[in-house]
């Protein structure tokens, strides 16, 4: 059963934690800002991306308030001061960061408040959070208000400037995935950690061209073991194993009595360990059988 739902019908604080609970993980934007009197401001928001690497640039969007329309302080800052720095948020920093998110009054500092470090940055006015493994100075291209009722979006259009990263989280000059130990955010109070257990790699059909699960014979896309992940580990593959490949991993593999289940039951296992070669291999000599 599918439950349908038309956006205009439900209560706006139900349409929020309808998105925010499905649309996630969501990177956090860490935003540090100043007013036209130069006071630090310092919030996080959830809804925020990358879009452009050339020129650099990043989105957020801090939202009216669900409760009295209210826009945030650092909504109001960006207008008077069209810049700010997005701090990455890591798993270290994390209660701190929500901490942050308090709706303290205009003109508080956050830093304070949550127990971060300011740094003066090097082209911008705000200062970037000394705790986070890669901040971002930005200047402000635009902010664009979607609405002007409460749960609103306005998106504030950042051009990065200058990069500032902590070499302890670097590997042979490289960002770390591993180490930064970054979190995500999820619906209602719940936060994501992207530890090592957590991750998994798919091979990126970049430069080369999968088959497509289309491409797989029927009893192969029509198994009732093999999953959708499978299949698409499958449909990477840029060609199918020859004869002579499907008929040296049979003889190595010693599984010539097995049967058709049992055969796709191996190759699931085999994908799952990234042996894909080896699997398609196994899953064609099912077809023969």
């Amino acid at each position: 059963m599918i439950k349908t739902i038309d956006p205009t019908t439900i209560p706006q604080p139900e349409l929020y934690s309808i998105l925010s609970t499905a649309v996630a993980p969501r990177p956090i934007c860490f935003a540090s800002t100043v007013d036209a009197e130069g006071k630090v401001n310092l919030s996080p928001y959830s809804f925020f991306n990358v879009f452009s690497s050339n020129p650099p640039v990043m989105v957020f969007s801090p939202t009216r308030s669900g409760r009295d329309n209210s826009l945030k302080h650092t909504h109001q800052n960006v207008v008077e001061v069209p810049e700010v720095v997005i701090n990455v948020v890591n798993h270290k920093m994390a209660e701190q960061m929500s901490l942050s998110s308090t709706a303290y009054d205009k003109g508080v500092n956050e830093f304070v408040k949550a127990g971060f470090t300011e740094v003066a940055s090097v082209k911008v006015k705000p200062p970037r959070v000394g705790e986070a493994p890669v901040s971002f100075e930005c200047t402000v291209l635009e902010v664009v208000e979607i609405a002007q009722r409460p749960g609103a979006g306005n998106l504030v259009i950042a051009q990065v400037d200058m990069i500032h990263i902590n070499d302890e989280y670097l590997t042979d000059d490289v960002l770390d995935t591993e180490k930064l130990d970054l979190v995500g955010r999820m619906g209602g109070n719940w936060y994501i950690r992207a530890i090592k257990e957590s991750l998994f790699e798919i091979p990126k059909p970049i430069r080369s061209h999968g088959i497509g699960v289309d491409a797989l014979p029927k009893g192969i896309r029509e198994s009732d073991i093999l999953t959708g992940n499978n299949l698409g580990r499958l449909g990477n593959l840029e060609q199918l194993p020859s004869k002579d490949d499907i008929e040296v991993i049979v003889e190595t593999e010693g599984i010539q009595d097995k049967s058709k289940t049992e055969l796709h039951t191996l190759a699931k296992k085999l994908l799952e360990d990234g042996n894909t070669e080896k699997a398609m291999a196994l899953l064609l000599y099912g077809e023969s059988l």
